[in-house]
């Protein structure tokens, strides 16, 4: 027996992404924005409303970065969630964040995340909120790399927020090889 939901925004896994830019004024500044995901082979869509600070610093600088929350910094991804840019002058900093500049685009890289996609602005449609960005890196902290240069998500530990629950999830167990498995079934 199922059980209905009605029309709600709920998915497996909802990615905790932490878009950064920079302010008129240079200072990073992050929010937290789960809706969004691959949507060409190198561009990135999102959701954001336009009245965020991130995205305004996003249309008047032309960049942003999007890196991947990790579960060792949950409450600081949680945080730039929930406090505004707009009231909040520092929340980067009071989320113990540390900016590092892109050598790709005029955005900030967060030392602490380790996984981030360097995106230009591709596009923004503020009657739908919905973000496209350019993919023109990605960089990724050599600490969650394994011996064959590959990211080892165990080390990295990318948390997804499940919205059945208001969690947030941790990822690290395998489940199977893609590409590969299913094979067995054809």
């Amino acid at each position: 027996m199922r059980k209905n939901l009605g029309a709600k925004p709920y998915t497996y896994p909802q990615p905790v992404f932490i878009i950064a830019t920079y302010g008129s004024d240079g200072a990073p500044d992050a929010m937290n924005a789960a809706w969004g995901g691959i949507s060409d082979d190198k561009e990135l869509s999102m959701c954001i409303s336009a009245s965020h600070k991130t995205t305004k610093n996003i249309l008047a600088r032309g960049a942003f970065t999007v890196s991947m929350g990790e579960a060792a910094y949950a409450a600081a991804c949680d945080y730039v969630g929930l406090a505004s840019g707009n009231t909040e002058k520092d929340k980067f900093g009071k989320a113990g964040f540390h900016a590092v500049k892109s050598e790709f685009v005029d955005a900030p890289l967060i030392e602490e995340l380790s996984v981030a996609v360097e995106c230009r602005l591709k596009s923004f449609d503020p009657e739908t909120g919905r973000l496209v960005g350019e993919i023109v890196n990605v960089s990724v902290d050599e600490r969650v790399l394994d011996e064959n240069g590959h990211v080892d998500v165990a080390r990295a530990r990318p948390i997804t927020f499940d919205p059945f629950n208001n969690t947030y999830v941790a990822l690290g167990e395998i489940a199977g090889q893609a590409f590969h498995d299913g094979l067995a079934l054809k």
